[in-house]
């Protein structure tokens, strides 16, 4: 989430989660989601502690006992849309006033008194690192006392549990690596949301995978809001390295040794990651992605300017030189590689030369995907607090067209460059389009549809040449 928001998917928006219920459990919980992947990730750990204390997930909320909003404050429409959803869950308790409703996540951190005490909008506030204590604050509720928890935890990791697997496909899974961010971006709220930078285990990550390939999971992506910093040292801050001893440092697991592990321990599990930062990738990984042929040939590689004056102002930890050098050495070591990016336009005081900056290092990478913004100021964020933002609306619409425009361009030229090859292709599903058709994505990320042949189903890896794209979508058929 070092972006303006990391891989928010808008189809998921809103999801809420359901899964096999406990027979034994008698109350029900409604739990929607907001934001990036990690708070769909978040609400399993949830969904996993609250299954342990009498609740099963429902779709309906009409039925629920409680109600959990998982939350994002990364932008603002992502706000809007929960306020508008607590006042819609509050007319609720009209009807069933033993209902109770939470707010979990970002958001919870930041509008804790406002939505308790101003507007009372919500029985109970839980930040990301507390969620192991839910049951003690439904407690606190039950007993008519306002319950709020948003204490940022040097050390929670959730590494003991394991979180249930909502909604989802049944092969495609997300494991958490790290949680919080040390990396001060200025326009970004994370490490104020969700605390200081600390590593799980990876026992228990590679735990965690060898149990999902054992129920049927196909692919994991490991998930952290800055995985190439991953650091396991016997527990704690990322920081606090330099305290450690010798013998933990000597011992210590870094990003790239984690995913050897994991990719020798499920030798047929795909494996995939997000989010990488430039300033923290290094040669070690991209030759760890070269060698195992289940690591994906994708990398999600932020950069928010092509002006290393903007990046400065950022307080990014790169400069376009030191990112372009990381990209010609991905082209020499793993050069089918794809790579997709985020961008800003209109950051505080950007140019319209640095603007052009932007343009010429995209025309450089060419990347096959991009997730691109506005600039606009998020209330808490060293951004907010110390630089102006004056850039026009206007000029930043006008600079993101152009920015979209540019990207269309190149992701149509990766995409035909996929053309008339053969890839391996994980079947993840129907085509949304026509149910004759299977989904599923290349190792580089890209989406590929063709049409069922008999003796094919979801989880398998197939063969399948590309014949012809759309912008987006490659259009293959099954070979054998």
């Amino acid at each position: 989430m070092h972006s303006e928001v990391k891989e928010i998917n808008e189809s998921q928006q809103g999801e809420s989660l359901v899964l096999e219920g406990n027979k034994s459990n008698s109350k029900k919980l409604f739990l929607e989601s907001y934001g990036c992947q990690m708070n769909f990730s978040d609400s399993e750990i949830v969904a996993s502690i609250l299954s342990e204390n009498g609740y099963n997930t429902t779709s309906k909320m009409e039925e629920a006992d409680l109600i959990l909003v998982n939350t994002c404050s990364i932008r603002d429409k992502a706000e809007q849309t929960v306020r508008k959803r607590l006042t819609e869950f509050n007319a609720l308790k009209k009807s069933n006033p033993a209902m109770k409703v939470g707010v979990l996540g970002c958001m919870a951190e930041r509008l804790k008194s406002k939505f308790l005490e101003e507007e009372k909008i919500v029985d109970l506030v839980v930040g990301p690192d507390a969620y192991r204590d839910l049951p003690n604050l439904l407690e606190d509720v039950e007993d008519g006392r306002q319950a709020i928890n948003v204490i940022l935890s040097k050390d929670e990791t959730y590494a003991d549990l394991n979180p249930v697997r909502l909604g989802g496909n049944g092969v495609t899974a997300f494991v958490t690596i790290t949680r919080g961010c040390d990396n001060m971006c200025t326009f970004c709220v994370v490490p104020f949301t969700r605390g200081r930078e600390r590593s799980r285990d990876p026992h228990s990550i590679v735990e965690e995978c060898k149990n999902l390939w054992n129920e049927g999971y196909r692919e994991v992506t490991l998930l952290g809001q800055n995985v190439d910093s991953y650091l396991w040292y016997g527990g704690g801050l990322k920081k606090d390295f330099k305290k450690a001893t010798e013998i933990q440092q000597a011992t210590a697991v870094d990003f790239a040794e984690l995913l050897s592990m994991v990719a020798e321990a499920v030798p047929g599990m795909r494996i995939r990651f997000s989010t990488s930062n430039p300033q923290d990738m290094h040669e070690n990984v991209l030759r760890t992605i070269a060698k195992y042929k289940n690591i994906c040939k994708y990398i999600h590689l932020p950069v928010q300017s092509g002006s290393t004056t903007v990046l400065e102002r950022m307080n990014r930890q790169h400069t376009r030189e030191e990112y372009l050098e990381l990209i010609d050495k991905i082209r020499e070591i793993v050069p089918e590689l794809a790579l997709s990016h985020d961008m800003i336009a209109g950051f505080c005081g950007e140019t319209e030369e640095e603007h052009q900056d932007t343009l010429s290092l995209m025309e450089y990478v060419k990347y096959d995907f991009g997730f691109m913004f506005a600039y606009s100021e998020r209330p808490g964020t060293p951004a907010h607090k110390k630089l102006e933002d004056d850039v026009p609306e206007e000029v930043k619409k006008r600079r993101l067209t152009e920015i979209i425009n540019l990207q269309q361009k190149h992701a149509a030229e990766r995409m035909r460059a996929y053309v008339g090859k053969i890839h391996e292709v994980l079947i993840e599903g129907n085509s949304k389009r026509d149910e004759n058709f299977w989904y599923g994505r290349i190792s580089q990320n890209a989406v590929m549809v063709f049409p069922k042949t008999p003796g094919t189903k979801v989880g398998d890896f197939v063969m399948v040449k590309a014949n012809d794209c759309t912008s987006a979508t490659l259009l293959g058929e099954m070979v054998n």
